[in-house]
């Protein structure tokens, strides 16, 4: 079949509020992520470095900060921002209600 399909929310959260979509699609290359979260939530300074992963977060709704290389980049809703793979990002949510996809790949 050339096309596979899921609903994120029809997927087991791998940390709250995170859903991975990659095996549920049989992604090979590509990571698909959606984040719901509320005010307050954060992430962790990571990079992507060793897979030679960048990153594309886009903003559907709610507030976020998204923090690449130690600046903060403000996102409101349709924001959308590339990072690249060796560049570190936190993230963190300033509004209840937030929703972001995030997809990646080398």
């Amino acid at each position: 079949m050339g096309y596979d399909t899921t609903a994120y929310d029809d997927v087991e959260p791998r940390a709250p509020g995170m859903y991975f979509l990659r095996d549920a699609l049989g992604c090979e290359n590509l990571g698909v992520t959606v984040v719901e979260a509320d005010d307050g939530w954060e992430g962790m300074e990571h990079d992507h470095a060793d897979a030679d992963h960048e990153e594309v977060y886009v903003l559907l709704h709610g507030e976020a900060t998204l923090t690449v290389d130690g600046d903060p980049v403000d996102l409101g809703p349709g924001d959308a921002v590339r990072v690249d793979a060796g560049s570190t990002r936190d993230l963190a949510f300033s509004a209840d209600g937030s929703k972001m996809v995030i997809a990646g790949a080398p």
